[in-house]
């Protein structure tokens, strides 16, 4: 079982979160269910805000990668810890600006942000975007002088950077969709054009090395090279580039597997790494900014499902069915993502039983998790999923029209309803 801070077993033997019994909740608000832990959230916030304090001298800001989790709730209650929102589409935005968020603590980000997006974060005044390509610089370019702007530009560059991850979420390495290549001349040539523009203000760099990293030196390598690339624009073009984002991507745990480095040891660790190569360079240390995601949110929540069959086949496996899947979780079927489960109405058992969770949609490869320890499970309990915080409310889907779970907020007891369970009539909405 995860952090006791937020976890415990209560004298029926359900599991509780935030003092809240999970087996009430799925039964009051039904399932599928996301429960999130508010307080898990904001301790998670903290970290990384007084990091940035502490390391930095507060020289930074810490921006919620909106795409783990991005609803306006959620954009509110970051907004209170003193984080900003890096968003990476129109809908991500707007979300961002209902929510009340100041456009100033906004960074856009997208590797092919439509022009219509582009507009929307320029009449929005958004306190950064993020420039993949010389085609979009050009376009931002043209945009900002009809509307008589200078936004604030970061490029974001490929660094060349094989992180350990998985394939589908790495993305510092030179055969990627995203940035400006470093080690092929491309993103020199990019530099030597961009200086030349006069309706953007080139404010700095941008790299993200991948997802799920549990590794110190690729993020040092990381901001060594960023750094460089601040003090070679300087001595080559006369350029001066003052700030430095150096993304996500810090792995959490899911399993007993995963052995995760605390949040604020990476940005100490990061931080020397600045200090020595603005000092080598002669400069003032950047301004430093960072984009968790995962690493705020994905601990602080579970999803809560209910079993609806159970299939024994001998001597292969068993199977037990849940009343949601692929369709509310997807990461499985896309990444073959590993969890921790729990039957929710029996925490205080021994898990007994080596079995295969299945979700309910039309596709063979609807699991959640295979070959994994679970109580003596029997139709009609609850099932816990931890760490669902990050990218599964995101990534859910209607496949199988069916609809998307509510999300809660727990917090000291008390629950509180932020998204709307949604109906069949939802679904059809746009229907013609």
């Amino acid at each position: 079982m995860f952090n006791s801070d937020i976890y415990s077993v209560n004298e029926c033997g359900h599991l509780m979160m935030d003092g809240c019994d999970t087996v009430e909740l799925a039964k009051t608000y039904g399932t599928p269910l996301y429960v999130m832990s508010e307080n898990e959230i904001r301790r998670n916030c903290r970290v990384y805000k007084n990091a940035i304090d502490r390391f930095y001298n507060g020289n930074g800001l810490i921006y919620y990668a909106s795409k783990a989790m991005c609803v306006k709730e959620m954009v509110r209650l970051v907004d209170s810890e003193g984080l900003g929102v890096d968003v990476v589409s129109g809908g991500e935005l707007y979300t961002a600006l209902a929510a009340g968020i100041h456009p100033n603590k906004i960074c856009m980000h997208g590797n092919n942000k439509t022009v219509a997006e582009l507009q929307m974060a320029l009449d929005a005044n958004v306190g950064r975007i993020v420039v993949e390509s010389l085609p979009e610089l050009e376009l931002i370019d043209r945009l900002a002088k009809e509307r008589h702007k200078c936004p604030n530009i970061l490029v974001r560059i490929t660094p060349g950077i094989d992180a350990h991850t998985h394939d589908f979420i790495m993305t510092g390495q030179n055969d990627s969709k995203f940035g400006v290549i470093l080690e092929n001349g491309e993103a020199d040539a990019f530099f030597a054009k961009a200086v030349l523009f006069e309706n953007i203000h080139i404010s700095g760099v941008h790299c993200h090395i991948g997802s799920q990293i549990f590794e110190l030196e690729p993020f040092r390598e990381a901001a060594r090279i960023m750094v460089d690339i601040l003090g070679n624009v300087k001595k080559k073009y006369g350029y001066i580039m003052s700030e430095i984002n150096l993304g996500g991507g810090f792995g959490v745990k899911y399993t007993d597997k995963d052995d995760p480095i605390s949040f604020d040891q990476f940005i100490e660790a990061v931080s020397i790494t600045v200090k020595e190569a603005a000092a080598k360079w002669g400069m003032p240390i950047p301004f430093i900014m960072m984009e968790p995601g995962r690493s705020i949110v994905g601990t602080a929540g579970i999803t809560l499902h209910q079993i609806g069959g159970i299939k024994e086949i001998p001597d292969i496996r068993t199977y037990v069915s849940i009343d949601g899947g692929m369709g509310d979780n997807p990461r499985y079927i896309l990444y073959q993502a590993e969890y921790d489960f729990v039957v929710a109405n029996r925490a205080n058992e021994e898990k007994t039983e080596i079995v295969t969770v299945a979700g309910k949609c039309c596709e063979s490869g609807d699991l959640l998790g295979e070959n994994v320890p679970l109580q003596k499970a029997e139709i009609g309990d609850y099932l816990a999923t931890f760490t669902t915080g990050a990218y599964n409310y995101s990534m859910a889907s209607n496949y199988n029209r069916i609809p998307r779970p509510p999300v809660l907020f727990v917090k000291d007891g008390e629950e509180r309803l932020v998204v709307l369970r949604e109906t069949y009539e939802d679904i059809m909405r746009n229907d013609i």
